[in-house]
């Protein structure tokens, strides 16, 4: 049976738990009609305040960010040198502001939209690899931030599709140098062999 992930799965205090339960679940984008879909493979957990890596590191509140204050269960899409729009989930209570960054999918509906707005002229892993290529297959700009994930534009589905504990790679983040010792937390979780993974396997 397929169902849209409740509120409540989002609420919970575990970013890292989230971040792995994501992985297998699939990400829907509904716009005005046409519908795009991919299976979540790949993300990053970002554990709010005491993460270097964070938005939210130390507190740090801006217009940017506040989306991440608020309650979990929401989208939070920002701009990545000034080219890539990247596609956040927004977890916890308020105040809490952890998030997870989805990095890569395995597309499933909209193939040939998907390609359409990538410009790409054939399937290949490369689609949705890496989250700059998940927003752009799927249409989601920071336009969308803030957008409720319960919604019919932009959901998360689980089809009871899992993955084993064994299937899955906790490795550091990608691109976090900055944080010092945090960039080597085991924060970015994939499913193994995948082909649309990004980064070292």
């Amino acid at each position: 049976m397929i169902k849209k992930l409740e509120q409540s799965f989002y609420l919970r205090p575990d970013v890292l738990k989230i971040a792995k339960e994501l992985l297998g679940k699939i990400l829907v984008t509904n716009w005005e009609g046409i519908i795009t879909s991919g299976r979540i493979v790949e993300s990053e957990a970002y554990k709010g305040i005491i993460d270097k890596a964070s938005h939210a590191a130390g507190g740090r509140r801006t217009a940017r960010n506040e989306i991440m204050y608020g309650l979990g269960g929401f989208s939070y899409v920002y701009l990545c040198y000034g080219i890539h729009h990247l596609f956040n989930v927004v977890t916890n209570l308020k105040d809490a502001p952890h998030a997870i960054l989805i990095r890569a999918l395995e597309p499933i509906d909209g193939i040939d939209e998907m390609l359409r707005r990538t410009g790409k002229k054939k399937l290949d892993h490369t689609l949705t690899r890496g989250p700059g290529n998940v927003s752009k297959a799927l249409g989601i700009y920071t336009k969308h931030n803030g957008i409720f994930l319960s919604e019919e534009r932009l959901y998360i589905v689980d089809d009871g599709n899992q993955y084993k504990r064994n299937e899955i790679i906790a490795s550091p983040r990608i691109g976090v140098d900055y944080a010092g010792e945090d960039a080597k937390l085991p924060y970015r979780f994939y499913v193994k062999g995948n082909p649309y993974v990004s980064g070292k396997k």
